[in-house]
């Protein structure tokens, strides 16, 4: 049992994709959560996917990284919640495979949501989404005026290689210095390198650390995946082998069994 204390600002979701609410979000607000995500803000206690994947006695894989499931406390403080499709891995144990996937549409690897293949670049996949998410105030899943036909990973990644990666910033985190608008690039260039199709190209989330606290040189990210033509509905979508269950709803659906 995991047991919170009371977060009072709800979930990273309430306020990122509301245009009023997204206000208290600045733009350096919205980097310590990003950071925050990735290896937390505390010392001596658990800090993110970066403690989840590397410093916890059992190798904790989440699959199920998303903005509602990133509670804040009363200083804005994220802490990742929602360990219901969680899975532990032995110390030496990289990857897994499973029949029955279950996680959030928009938000899932392709090799898990294809393949049943998870692993901390799974993880990191989510991570990517998630960064993008929170630097553009738009859902991953949900279709753009600017390009109705492709998702949000699709969007940043005509805008990027176009030289207009800037374009996605949500106005509300806008700081007007060229400083901030380098890290911003920064962690645009992160969030696609996390999204690139093949897990091996992915950064660790150690890597993801090191890449937004030093200012060094970041290789150039590959294709995404899921770059696809199409209208997608806003809606999360839960696989089972073969087969997928569309959902109206924001949560996601897990199938119990013993253990």
């Amino acid at each position: 049992m995991l047991v919170y204390e009371y977060l009072p600002n709800r979930s990273l979701d309430f306020f990122i994709f509301d245009k009023t609410k997204g206000l208290q979000l600045d733009w350096m607000r919205r980097f310590e959560i990003i950071i925050g995500i990735a290896r937390g803000l505390f010392i001596g206690i658990a800090r993110g996917l970066l403690y989840l994947h590397q410093d916890s006695r059992m190798k904790i894989i989440h699959r199920d990284l998303k903005a509602s499931n990133v509670l804040l406390d009363a200083a804005m403080n994220p802490k990742i919640s929602d360990f219901g499709l969680a899975r532990l891995f032995g110390e030496d144990q990289t990857e897994a495979n499973t029949n029955r996937v279950v996680g959030t549409y928009g938000y899932m690897s392709p090799e898990y949501a294809m393949g049943g293949l998870y692993s901390t670049k799974s993880d990191a996949f989510s991570f990517g989404v998630l960064t993008l998410e929170i630097l553009s105030g738009r859902r991953s899943n949900q279709c753009h005026q600017e390009s109705p036909s492709i998702s949000l990973i699709a969007h940043v990644w005509e805008l990027w290689k176009e030289g207009r990666a800037m374009d996605i910033v949500d106005s509300s985190t806008l700081g007007g210095s060229d400083s901030t608008d380098q890290v911003m690039t920064r962690c645009i260039q992160i969030g696609l390198l996390c999204v690139q199709e093949s897990p091996v190209d992915r950064p660790t989330m150690s890597d993801v650390v090191f890449m937004l606290g030093n200012a060094t040189t970041l290789p150039s990210p590959k294709k995404p995946a899921f770059i696809l033509q199409g209208k997608y509905d806003d809606m999360d979508t839960i696989t089972t082998g073969s087969s997928a269950i569309p959902s109206t709803n924001r949560v996601t659906l897990s199938t119990l069994v013993p253990r």
